[in-house]
């Protein structure tokens, strides 16, 4: 006897406990747009884990009826590592957010990175610590008045995806609290790849540092502010797509005018061209959110899985030496000789 396989909702992603965000918070649509697309993935809630640090963002496993946990400030990438190695099997997703990851957080999210473990990181930016009440964070502008820089930060920022591409990352994206259909299916592509893949979410603080993000996502500024990255196309955007991305002589992107410039000199797409430098010099295009800004895909390319490497090394030494006993090992008592 058969049974048919009953297909997922939303609801069944969902935890019951109300989300506990300030009203207007970006952080809700970022959860809706993660619940609508968890049941289009043919995984089932048990087989999903989601790690956390701290911060707002970190509240996420507790919206989630999969596997969860809220870990300790920054360590997110560290703990998912481990789950990761244990439980190859499960899809294993972070969620931190820009003060999370890259501050405190930041040795853990680059070695993951590096390593290539096969995580889902996903980093809420806005540009601000919302949690402890708005203090400057790492990608705050030059100048950012806030209780903890009261005469101005003289803190450069940095680009989150110029250090996950600098990282070595297999996957690297943005995104935007915007639009959930651009959110989907980055996340999907995410969800997708085998490895490390990092997405950058711009997400609005609308408490301690609203707007942030006016000057590309106020619906009338996206046509010539957002550009997205499609694969194989020249790099083209604007109302009617009289913009475009071209490079100099020294392999620097700028904005030109298709008119003037011309569509054959335009840059063309290939987020899978294994060095990453063309992917960088594109997350350098924009560094900070008031000029065009590319969106979507910038890197993904294939290495070998870091759990899978570290399955293969036991499989071998399991069948040099035959399976372990594990009993016999934690009933061993710990001695050692120093000296003579």
């Amino acid at each position: 006897m058969t049974t048919e396989a009953v297909a997922l909702t939303r609801k069944d992603f969902e935890s019951g406990e109300e989300p506990r965000w300030c009203p207007g918070c970006g952080d809700y649509g970022i959860l809706t747009a993660v619940q609508f697309l968890l049941p289009e993935l043919d995984v089932k809630p048990e087989q999903m884990v989601f790690v956390s640090g701290i911060g707002c963002a970190a509240r996420f496993p507790y919206y989630m009826k999969t596997y969860g946990l809220h870990g300790i400030h920054g360590r997110a990438p560290a703990l998912a590592t481990g789950v990761a190695l244990a439980r190859p099997d499960l899809h294993v997703w972070v969620i931190g957010g820009d003060g999370d990851m890259l501050s405190i957080g930041g040795n853990h999210l680059i070695h993951a990175l590096r390593r290539n473990v096969n995580l889902k990181i996903i980093m809420f930016n806005n540009q601000i610590y919302g949690l402890t009440k708005g203090q400057y964070s790492p990608t705050s502008e030059l100048g950012k008045v806030t209780k903890s820089t009261p005469f101005g930060s003289v803190d450069y920022p940095f680009n989150p995806l110029s250090v996950a591409l600098g990282a070595e990352a297999t996957f690297v994206a943005r995104t935007h609290d915007m639009d959930r259909k651009h959110m989907t299916k980055v996340f999907r592509r995410m969800h997708e790849h085998k490895g490390a893949a990092f997405v950058e979410v711009f997400q609005n603080c609308n408490v301690f540092n609203d707007g942030a993000f006016d000057a590309i996502l106020k619906r009338d500024a996206r046509p010539n502010m957002l550009i997205d990255l499609v694969q194989g196309e020249p790099i083209r955007f604007g109302d009617d797509q009289q913009f475009g991305v071209a490079v100099n002589e020294f392999g620097e992107p700028r904005v030109v005018e298709v008119a003037e410039f011309g569509e054959s000199g335009l840059l063309v797409h290939d987020e899978h061209r294994e060095d990453p430098t063309l992917a960088f010099a594109l997350s350098r295009l924009s560094n900070a959110p008031t000029t065009p800004t590319p969106v979507g895909v910038f890197r993904d390319v294939e290495r070998p899985v870091y759990e899978v490497e570290v399955q293969k090394q036991l499989a071998a030494e399991a069948e040099k030496k035959g399976p372990g006993d594990l009993a016999k090992v934690i009933a061993t008592g710990a001695t050692w000789s120093v000296g003579d």
